[in-house]
């Protein structure tokens, strides 16, 4: 009988992390390529413990459930619901994890900034932790 290997994950709430957010009180969406689910889990959580209301992804086109990727006329209406996410927020905060922006990101990024919408960047907040993750 073979042994089950499990990784250990990161602690899911790091209260010395969203005690340094400096974005208060906002509505923020979260932006980034999806196979970075657990970033956007993690960021989800700290920036609302720092006070925000936070915007994210209704679906992960990169996990391991396959059978829940969206057709073709699904991916763009949640295109199109991510977009209207981020006219409802007063920034968006990139998760660019590896320093990875894809092209639907940067679609999300040019939209943001064209709707005068600011755009944090992990890499620039949290350097270390756009390296690793979360």
């Amino acid at each position: 009988m073979g042994h089950v290997i499990v990784a250990a994950r990161p602690k899911m709430i790091d209260r010395e992390l969203y005690r340094t957010i400096p974005i208060h009180d906002r509505r923020i969406t979260l932006c980034g390529s999806t196979r970075f689910r657990d970033a956007f889990d993690f960021w989800n959580t700290h920036l609302t413990l720092a006070g925000n209301v936070v915007y994210s992804v209704a679906l992960d086109a990169h996990g391991d459930v396959r059978d829940a990727l969206p057709s073709e006329s699904e991916k763009q209406l949640l295109d199109s619901v991510h977009l209207k996410k981020i006219m409802n927020s007063d920034c968006i905060f990139v998760l660019d994890v590896g320093g990875y922006i894809g092209s639907s990101t940067e679609r999300e990024i040019e939209f943001a900034k064209a709707n005068d919408r600011h755009v944090y960047y992990l890499s620039d907040l949290f350097p270390d932790r756009a390296r690793r993750s979360a």
